[in-house]
């Protein structure tokens, strides 16, 4: 059975606190473990969650803040200690790649892991397969990127449809590859499948790409640094408030919201929450470290019913 969770490993922002790891999201979809923006104390919050170094099967950092970044070194060399076989992939902003082969050799030990570097310079896609890949430019001090990952649509099979016009076995393998048997075509036995999307955007001010990326998103996981109180903070350096993230979420018809990325300043987590809701009437995770936020089901087939 397939699984689509984001487990949160740190929701700090600057710097770490008493209750809050620095940042660290690990998106398992399917096959795929895809972590990103790994901080300071990720290797121990990976422990503390349940996930280890064979998971990963993809590093995706935003940018190169320690917060988003100094756990590296240390995820890193895991992937060799734990004798990761599979390939794992790298996707960062090409103007710190010194910053990431630092992080890569910050230290002595051997390197066994199969880590391949994708660093990023444009807008666009950096990966595709199962599912398509894409970062898009931010607006932060820093080069930035925030990544989309995109399901393509499809078509689930429905066995009552299948038995009532005798076929099964190979039959139905070669149907779906082929879209015709016969007088039989796909959509005599299938339904739509849409395809979901996941979103995260980490730090920066509002931009067009801050909507590109959220758009129609099953989950967005999404940086509420400061509280709308210190909105010309939040502008100053780089930052999103509650208030703005929610409305993005409501303006790109998002189903999920995560807010992370919280400013030490605020002591009550209490308060990012009735600030979103304010704005989006969707579902509302105000992110907690260690927490696991489900990807929501499939949205609605055309007909109106979910789709499996």
């Amino acid at each position: 059975m397939s699984t689509r969770e984001l487990v949160v490993l740190g929701t700090a922002s600057q710097v770490p606190t008493r209750h809050r790891n620095q940042n660290g999201y690990l998106l398992r979809w399917d096959g795929e473990g895809i972590l990103f923006d790994p901080g300071e104390g990720t290797q121990r919050q990976m422990l503390r969650a349940g996930v280890a170094a064979t998971d990963v099967t993809r590093l995706c950092v935003t940018h190169f803040h320690g917060d988003h970044s100094l756990g590296l070194s240390g995820v890193i060399q895991r992937l060799s200690l734990d004798k990761v076989r599979h390939p794992v992939h790298a996707h960062f902003p090409a103007s710190g790649a010194h910053y990431f082969e630092r992080l890569r050799h910050a230290t002595a030990f051997y390197e066994t892991a199969d880590l391949r570097e994708h660093p990023i310079a444009e807008d666009g896609p950096i990966a595709s397969g199962k599912f398509a890949l894409e970062a898009r430019r931010l607006s932060h001090p820093v080069e930035a990127f925030g990544y989309r990952l995109t399901e393509p649509d499809g078509r689930t099979m429905l066995p009552e449809r299948l038995k009532e016009r005798g076929i099964e076995g190979p039959d139905v393998g070669r149907l779906q590859g082929e879209g015709r048997l016969g007088d039989v075509t796909l959509e005599d036995v299938s339904t739509h499948r849409p395809g979901q999307r996941f979103a995260f955007v980490m730090d920066t001010r509002l931009c067009d790409n801050v909507y590109a990326l959220a758009e129609h998103a099953d989950l967005l996981v999404i940086e509420a640094t400061f509280l709308a109180e210190d909105t010309q903070l939040a502008r100053d350096f780089g930052h999103l408030t509650a208030q703005q993230a929610a409305r993005v979420a409501a303006e790109s018809r998002v189903r999920r919201l995560v807010l992370t990325h919280f400013s030490q300043r605020y002591a009550d987590p209490a308060r990012f929450l009735e600030e979103a809701k304010a704005e989006f009437d969707g579902d509302i995770v105000v992110a907690e470290d260690l927490e696991r936020v489900q990807v929501p089901k499939r949205r609605s087939s055309p007909g109106g019913h979910p789709a499996p």
